[in-house]
């Protein structure tokens, strides 16, 4: 079965089995009381370029937008063959506006230079689109409240192939709560066109584990014979 956009069903599991980790979970208040609401602003899904990037940029959906200094929407080419889904910005995408820059990102420039691409040849976003404090792992709320920007982006994009690259980005776009290790090694189908979707391992990983990079070529040359980069 194709996976889509994360369903209530799937957020409810999640939320059981991180309660039953002891891991903390965000409850949502309620808005009216609480926080700058979208409410009568157009379907993010159905928008433009243009009108994304700006309901992105002024978006205050999560209370995310009260640390970040700016919002990272994405980069690289609009109608690429190639999009590439991590997880969330870190400090220096925070200060820059511009996702995988930095050590990380400079890994993952190596890895798709190894498969024939540059960066400005594939679209690079996260899940989400602001940086969670300190790095921590983004909450289920606020995963849930970028799904439609990055569904507009995918939208936009029509990839023929995505690389979801990091833990999150691969539980979030397949909707199960399985380790990357798991989930690498082979094809999966992403939304109802059922889009070829490759898993490995997030660059910051590689960096602290390089006996890994061995796995993660393996996945770029699974990508690669699923759909040529470029033509």
């Amino acid at each position: 079965m194709a996976a889509g956009t994360p369903t209530a069903t799937f957020a409810a599991r999640q939320r059981e089995i991180l309660q039953e980790m002891g891991i903390e979970l965000w409850v949502r208040r309620d808005r009216a009381a609480d926080e700058p609401a979208d409410a009568g602003k157009p379907d993010a899904t159905a928008l433009a370029w243009g009108p994304l990037r700006d309901a992105v940029r002024t978006c205050t959906r999560c209370v995310l937008h009260r640390t970040r200094t700016q919002t990272v929407f994405g980069v690289g080419n609009e109608s690429a063959r190639w999009m590439i889904v991590g997880e969330a910005p870190g400090g220096e995408e925070d200060r820059q506006g511009e996702p995988f820059v930095g050590p990380a990102g400079q890994l993952l420039n190596e890895m798709l230079r190894a498969v024939g691409l540059e960066r400005s040849d594939v679209f690079i976003a996260n899940i989400l689109k602001c940086r969670p404090p300190e790095n921590r792992d983004p909450k289920l709320e606020e995963i849930s409240a970028c799904a439609d920007h990055l569904a507009a982006q995918m939208r936009l994009v029509s990839p023929k192939l995505i690389l979801a690259v990091g833990r999150i980005a691969a539980q979030t776009l397949l909707q199960q709560m399985v380790p990357v290790g798991r989930l690498r090694g082979r094809a999966h189908a992403y939304g109802p066109g059922g889009i070829p979707l490759v898993v490995t391992y997030h660059p910051a990983y590689l960096l602290r584990s390089p006996g890994e990079k061995r796995k993660a070529w393996d996945d770029l040359r699974l990508a690669r014979s699923l759909v040529d980069p470029l033509s």
